[in-house]
């Protein structure tokens, strides 16, 4: 990151003109070039899905349907739901390009407090939770090997997730070249892994090893809070199917590579995780999936003996790269939040010696390390995907809402109108159904403390009163002078 690209962005306007979309008001000296064609957004696409959850959601998916054949169907239903989900941010990436995800979006639609509850359930609900899931993914499968025959003790997988989270802080505080050299590598590691667990379960299949699959409906546990269950797991898998359309101004040709990408990526990662499971069934019954505490190590020790060591070392890579993605992208959110006034401004300061948003990615990772200490990785899941998808169905429904109030609006990808409407109905039904079928305080919690947003936006953001700032200034002036970091206009000046 050279000094150019932290040039501060002086203002934003609405597109006034009839046809015209609403883009950011940038400076022809920072235009993106147009360097990512069609293949490499494909690329991007199955590289930020996979990580950690083929790994870990097969075992949760299967413990709400209780059977090989619903189990399948759901992880195919997915990443239909994850395809229809990501042509309606196609069309409204390319309506309104500005950055920020989902909240430029529900600005438009709605006003400033729905965006804003969606900043603040990313930064300090959805965001953290992702990366405590995948650091707690990682220690499970990075402990795995020296507990065999037994579950790792909590108290190890917990310390290890903390020093990952650490590590990988410090490594994307220190330096933007370091973390994307680290993701680069990773990220060739996992693709690695997951090509040899889908050939080793094509020549095993080939083999005749097709017992578990016989009889594969029977004994299933079919309800709405079951499927929605089932869902939120799958789902977590396929997270990071809205972010193509982050990169829309960086896209060759983005009206034609953008659907394309995403009609051909999404569609290749629901084979790749289909062909997983399907090949993890080769070497497992449903019981013993279900018993595995690391389900590809449990895989790779049946198939892959005496070379047992790949899968559970190339797993760790993988969803290292995971989490070390989440903390280079979510460190960002975090800045831009300071930086517009929705988070302490010490935030938006960037190192004066690294030109990195440290303070945002220590803030970040502090979060984090909070969520691992009492959450395991299904209830952070369950969490996780509730907050998630209420903000995926109020966009999609954004969506929906500017086609009669916004008409005026230029839309170069225009999506059937029955695809937002079929996503935000699953959306409602993924939020609603285990709140009455199976109530949990997770939920609660989780509601209480997004709308726990309100009072945040009325003290700081609407009324802005002077006590409340008076508060925030002396941590401000302290954070500044202990990490060395300084307003980004003091650097570009």
């Amino acid at each position: 990151m050279g000094k150019e690209s932290l040039k501060k962005r002086k203002g934003e306007h609405k597109g006034g003109e009839d046809g015209q979309s609403i883009q950011s008001h940038v400076p022809q000296t920072m235009n993106l070039q147009k360097q990512v064609g069609l293949i490499s957004g494909i690329c991007m696409i199955v590289g930020t899905i996979i990580g950690s959850g083929i790994f870990v959601s097969p075992k949760s998916v299967l413990a709400n349907v209780e059977a090989v054949g619903p189990c399948l169907t759901i992880w195919a239903a997915c990443g239909v739901l994850a395809t229809l989900g990501a042509l309606c941010f196609a069309e409204l990436g390319t309506m309104i390009t500005k950055s920020g995800g989902e909240y430029p979006y529900l600005m438009e639609a709605f006003g400033p407090i729905p965006a804003f509850l969606f900043s603040w359930t990313s930064l300090l609900v959805t965001k953290p939770s992702s990366f405590a899931i995948i650091s707690l993914s990682f220690a499970e499968y990075a402990s795995a090997p020296f507990y065999p025959g037994c579950d790792p003790p909590q108290v190890v997988i917990k310390c290890l997730a903390a020093a990952a989270i650490v590590v990988i802080t410090i490594v994307n505080s220190l330096s933007v070249k370091l973390g994307s050299y680290l993701q680069n590598f990773l990220t060739a590691a996992k693709m690695i892994i997951v090509t040899i667990i889908i050939v080793s379960g094509i020549v095993l299949l080939a083999q005749g090893k097709t017992e578990n699959f016989k009889d594969s409906f029977k004994d299933s546990k079919i309800s709405a809070s079951s499927i929605s269950l089932a869902f939120y797991n799958g789902l977590w898998a396929y997270d990071g199917w809205n972010q193509l359309n982050y990169i829309t101004e960086e896209l060759k040709n983005p009206y034609r590579n953008l659907p394309l990408s995403i009609i051909i990526g999404i569609p290749l990662v629901t084979v790749c995780y289909v062909l997983i499971n399907i090949s993890y069934f080769t070497v497992m019954t449903s019981t013993e999936l279900l018993q595995s505490q690391a389900v590809a190590v449990t895989f790779g020790n049946r198939v892959l003996y005496p070379a047992t060591w790949v899968v559970p070392l190339f797993v760790v890579f993988s969803t290292l790269g995971s989490a070390n993605g989440t903390c280079f992208t979510a460190g960002r959110l975090v800045y831009v939040a300071g930086r517009e006034g929705h988070m302490l401004k010490v935030l938006s300061y960037i190192s004066v010696k690294r030109l990195t948003p440290a303070p945002a990615i220590i803030f970040y990772g502090a979060i984090t390390i909070i969520y691992i200490i009492p959450g395991d990785i299904d209830t952070l899941i369950n969490y996780f995907s509730f907050a998630v998808w209420i903000f995926y169905g109020l966009t999609v429904l954004a969506l929906i809402v500017m086609r009669f109030t916004r008409k005026e609006l230029k839309r170069p990808i225009r999506v059937p109108i029955i695809i937002p409407v079929i996503v935000t109905g699953v959306s409602v039904v993924l939020v609603l159904a285990p709140i009455i079928s199976a109530p949990e305080l997770a939920y609660l919690y989780c509601t209480l403390f997004i709308l726990s947003g309100l009072i945040f936006y009325a003290l700081f953001v609407h009324f802005k009163f002077s006590w409340a700032q008076k508060i925030s200034e002396p941590i401000t002036m302290h954070l500044q002078m202990l990490l060395e970091v300084v307003p980004e206009e003091e650097i570009t000046e």
